[in-house]
C-alpha cells in the first residue's frame, strides 16, 4: 500500500472521536481475515458534541508523519501498557483509554505486534472499567489477533472498538468521557511530535506541533463544560497555560491565484500559509505538554 501523507500547510485535520484511529469498516458481516478493507491515512471528519463543532487533529495521522520522518520506533515514549490497572477514577481512565489508543495506533504502525496486543488488552481493561459494554469484546480480540502483521486490518478494527465506545458513551449522555478519550489522545500525540522533534526537526513536524494553536483552543472548549468538577479545573488550567504560548504563535496565509493545466484538467493552487514559530516557543510546548501527561498518566 502506498502510504499519502497529509500536505500540512493545508487545512487542520478534522477528526471524529468515531474515527480515533482513522480507520472505517462498515460492514461487520465479511469475513474478518481477508476482507477487511484498507485504512486511508489521511481520512477524516468533524466532531460534533452537544451541537458544538471541534477541530482536532488524529493521532494516527500523527504517528504516520513520525514514521515517514525515518524516525524509529521508540517504545519509551509510550505509556507503559501494565500502569492500567493503576487508574481508579473515570477521568483518569477516560483520559488513559485514549493515550492508549493513539499509543495502540504507533506500534501498530511500527508493526510491533507485540506490543500491540498489551496495549489492546489495557484499552480493554479501561473500557470495561469504563462501562463501555462490547467496544473491546471477545471477539474484537480475536479478530484483531488473527490479523496481527497486517497493519491495515488491524488500525481499522482497532478503529470499530473505538467508534463502539463512542457510540455507547453518546448515547448514555457520557460526553464528559468521551471528551477525555479525544483529549487523551490529542496530549500523546503531541508528545509524540514534540519527542520527536528532538532528533528529527523537520519543517512537517514543526508545522505539526504549531498547527495545535487551534485545536488545543477547541479542547479548552469542549472540555470547560465540566470545569466544575475537581479533577477537570486543574487539567483544563494546565491546558490554558499550554494555550498562551500558543497565542504566541503566528500564521500567516498569502493568497497566489490558481493556475490550470488544461491537458491534464486540473487546477494547481498556489497560495501558501507561513507559521512563525520559535525554538523557544517549541521548548516551552515540549516542557508544557511533558509536564501534563505526567499529571494524566502517573
Amino acid at each position: 500500500m502506498t502510504l499519502q501523507f497529509i500536505n500540512l500547510k493545508e487545512k487542520l485535520v478534522l477528526l471524529s472521536l468515531t474515527a480515533l484511529l482513522a480507520a472505517g469498516c462498515n460492514n461487520s458481516n465479511k469475513k474478518e481475515s481477508d476482507e477487511i478493507p484498507p485504512v486511508d491515512s489521511t481520512q477524516s471528519t468533524i466532531l460534533n458534541v452537544n451541537g458544538e463543532i471541534f477541530s482536532i487533529p488524529s493521532p494516527i495521522q500523527t504517528a504516520f508523519l513520525i514514521k515517514s520522518t525515518g524516525a524509529k520506533y521508540d517504545k519509551t515514549i509510550l505509556n507503559p501498557a501494565n500502569k492500567s490497572a493503576s487508574y481508579s477514577t473515570g477521568f483518569s481512565k477516560g483520559v488513559n483509554l485514549g493515550i492508549y489508543g493513539a499509543d495502540l495506533g504507533y506500534v501498530t504502525i511500527y508493526d510491533q505486534n507485540q506490543d500491540a496486543i498489551g496495549y489492546l488488552n489495557s484499552a480493554k481493561k479501561l473500557a470495561d472499567e469504563l462501562g463501555v459494554a462490547g467496544a473491546f469484546d471477545a471477539k474484537t480480540i480475536e479478530r484483531f489477533q488473527k490479523n496481527l502483521g497486517k497493519q491495515d486490518s488491524m488500525l481499522v478494527l482497532v478503529g470499530d472498538a473505538y467508534r463502539s465506545s463512542d457510540t455507547y458513551l453518546k448515547n448514555n449522555d457520557r460526553n464528559d468521557v468521551s471528551g477525555l478519550v479525544l483529549a487523551g489522545g490529542w496530549i500523546e500525540s503531541l508528545y509524540f511530535a514534540t519527542n520527536v522533534y528532538k532528533t528529527k526537526n523537520t519543517e512537517d513536524v514543526k508545522r505539526r506541533i504549531a498547527e495545535q494553536k487551534s485545536s488545543l483552543q477547541s479542547l479548552i472548549k469542549l472540555l470547560k463544560q465540566y470545569y466544575s468538577q475537581p479533577e477537570y479545573t486543574e487539567f483544563v488550567d494546565n491546558l490554558e497555560d499550554l494555550s498562551t504560548v500558543y497565542d504566541g504563535i503566528e500564521f500567516k496565509y498569502t493568497y497566489q491565484k490558481p493556475s490550470i493545466d488544461p491537458s491534464n484538467k486540473m487546477t494547481v493552487i498556489n497560495s501558501k500559509s507561513e507559521i512563525k514559530i520559535t525554538p523557544e516557543q517549541i521548548e516551552s510546548i515540549t516542557q508544557k505538554i511533558k509536564n501534563i501527561r505526567t499529571q494524566v498518566v502517573g
